[in-house]
């Protein structure tokens, strides 16, 4: 299949129906209030809410680096078949200062030269086809018509035409797609396209029996030296109340949490993206029956939360979580929070709990299971090239031990 289309400068990119074929185009909008939401709509098919357009709406509030998006919907002559969403972020290199001395690449030294003689400037500019605050795949969907390899030809197409429209100017500049459970194919048409595959942290998933009825029968099917030390953790929950907070509590608690958010995301490894303090709130009241904000206070004061969703196919997908540090050594707030989303998938008869990333380690000991993310990056200039190891060392899955607390 010849797919022939060129990039185009100003506001033309942004007209309608731009050929990739005689048969495929495309249509780029850079606010998803300009989306056409009936045409999303008729591939997003209620697939995921990550590509739902309300939450995308949301979204365009994050902080901390310079944002923009463009939201693609591709069509079949005149009928809508795919939906790409790109997330274009600008940041200084500072954002990675404090990983400097812990990264083992041998262009070191010319890495820490870029950062020290530009620091008040853009250095990267990252166009990531996908949601850089979440893990999963929530960067494309196609209808079921086209099959993989079509898929992969029309979205590095136009990832390439994106890539040049948004004129990588920054010092360092590189387009990533992101999070897929297998590796995309064809592998040789991303490797003729100059994309270099990696793995990132897992996802951690745990996996809910059928004959699990409490979270009593679920510790209860730990070996001794796990089961003890779940009770023990358990047992420091007697001194925490907890509760589900209604969209009135969410907007009443809202700098508190926020707070809290904010200590876990300080301490991150690669912090890009940052929410909005509304972010809880608003989401709560976009999805008032599949989102929810569970909040932890000790002496009445609120000291942790976790947020989470529903999804479908019986399965709980944590989102972020907040807590105080100085009483997680004192309360093991993080592993509580941990177990609170496994009980909550069980009184949901849920199968599964997506826990997320990182953390890797302590969350097998409460018997969630790694799957691995696979990524794709391609360097557009010759420094980002010298930048490319170190990026990815950031990204990668630092060594762990898995555990296994079942008998």
């Amino acid at each position: 299949m010849s797919i022939f289309c060129k990039p185009i400068s100003s506001k033309k990119r942004f007209l309608s129906f731009r050929k990739l074929n005689e048969i495929y185009s495309f249509s780029i909008f850079e606010k998803a209030s300009s989306i056409p939401a009936l045409d999303w709509e008729h591939v997003l098919h209620n697939k995921t809410l990550f590509l739902d357009v309300p939450y995308l709406t949301l979204l365009e509030q994050c902080t901390h680096v310079k944002l923009n998006f463009r939201y693609i919907l591709v069509y079949y002559k005149t009928k809508p078949c795919g939906i790409i969403y790109i997330q274009i972020a600008n940041f200084n290199l500072d954002l990675f200062s404090n990983q400097i001395d812990t990264l083992k690449f041998n262009k070191l030294n010319i890495f820490k030269k870029i950062i020290g003689s530009n620091k008040n400037d853009d250095h990267l500019m990252l166009i990531t086809c996908g949601n850089n605050i979440l893990s999963g795949d929530y960067g494309f969907l196609f209808d079921e018509k086209i099959n993989q390899k079509l898929a992969s030809e029309l979205l590095l197409k136009i990832m390439d035409v994106i890539s040049k429209e948004e004129k990588l100017t920054g010092t360092i500049s590189a387009t990533l797609i992101k999070d897929f459970v297998k590796p995309l194919e064809p592998k040789k048409l991303f490797e003729s396209k100059n994309y270099f595959e990696f793995l990132v942290e897992p996802r951690l998933i745990i996996q809910i029996q059928s004959n699990i009825k409490t979270l009593d029968d679920y510790v209860a099917s730990f070996s001794k030296k796990y089961r003890k030390r779940a009770k023990a953790v358990l047992n420091l929950f007697l001194d925490l109340e907890s509760r589900i907070l209604n969209a009135e509590e969410v907007k009443k608690y809202e700098i508190e949490l926020y707070d809290l958010y904010s200590q876990v995301f300080d301490r991150a490894k690669f912090k890009l993206l940052k929410l909005p303090q509304n972010y809880f709130s608003d989401l709560k009241a976009i999805y008032p029956e599949t989102f929810f904000v569970k909040a932890f206070f000790y002496n009445k004061q609120l000291v942790a939360f976790v947020s989470s969703f529903l999804m479908p196919m019986a399965s709980i997908e944590a989102h972020y979580i907040g807590f105080d540090y100085e009483l997680n050594t004192k309360l093991d707030l993080y592993q509580n929070i941990l177990y609170s989303l496994i009980n909550d998938a069980i009184i949901n008869k849920c199968t599964s709990v997506n826990l997320g990333r990182s953390a890797a380690e302590i969350k097998s000991t409460v018997g969630a299971i790694p799957e691995n993310l696979y990524c794709y990056i391609k360097p557009q200039n010759t420094i980002s090239k010298l930048f490319l190891n170190p990026f990815i060392d950031l990204l990668r899955p630092s060594p762990w031990i898995p555990r296994n607390p079942f008998k």
